[in-house]
């Protein structure tokens, strides 16, 4: 990254499915790095299964974290309309990566609303978007919850985010006990980014 270039990660999912602790874990690594980051959060209705976003910005120096629409570098999206209702937010040349996974919304779940098809692809139309099932993924590893450090490990291998200490990022947000398989975790997402896994 040029000296001074200021990168804006935005990170948005359903409220508890670990949006914010993976963006605690990615200013970890990038502080870690010797970076200035600035982060911000929005729970909204988190509790109830609402929306929640995370922007992280980092850089030689960021003055803000905040950022206007059609200025991020890269959406990570933990739920598939999450990554339409925020992919305004992203650059024309921003990448997307995107649980392709779904939580019904309460209109959707009492019928007065349907879940929107081809999402995958009205966004691919628009940007490099990198899409997969991380909920599936993670099932297959053991554990369900570990589908947000999946995406995590995506975020890495999509945007070549190789020179951070991700373990040791993972080690200090972690309990010892999930640590192993949130490795696992990381590493599959990061090689499913790159399309070798």
């Amino acid at each position: 990254m040029e000296k001074n270039q200021v990168k804006t990660i935005l990170l948005a999912g359903v409220g508890g499915q670990g949006t914010i602790l993976v963006s605690r874990i990615l200013t970890q690594a990038l502080i870690d790095a010797g970076y200035d980051v600035k982060m911000s959060e929005i729970h909204g209705m988190a509790q109830r299964g609402g929306s929640v976003s995370t922007t992280v910005r980092y850089g030689d120096k960021v003055h803000s974290p905040l950022v206007g629409k059609g200025a991020a570098d890269i959406l990570v999206a933990f739920e598939l309309m999450e990554a339409v209702r925020w992919s305004d937010w992203l650059r024309p040349d921003g990448v997307i990566v995107v649980n392709d996974y779904r939580i019904r919304p309460l209109p959707v779940a009492s019928g007065a609303a349907e879940y929107p098809d081809n999402c995958i692809e009205a966004l691919e139309e628009q940007f490099r978007t990198i899409a997969f099932d991380a909920g599936d993924q993670a099932v297959k590893l053991g554990n369900a919850r570990v589908m947000n450090v999946i995406m995590l490990g995506a975020l890495a291998g999509a945007f070549g985010m190789d020179e951070f200490d991700w373990y040791r990022a993972l080690e200090r947000h972690l309990p010892l006990k999930f640590l192993k398989i949130n490795q696992k975790a990381f590493a599959l997402g990061r090689d499913l980014a790159r399309g070798t896994s």
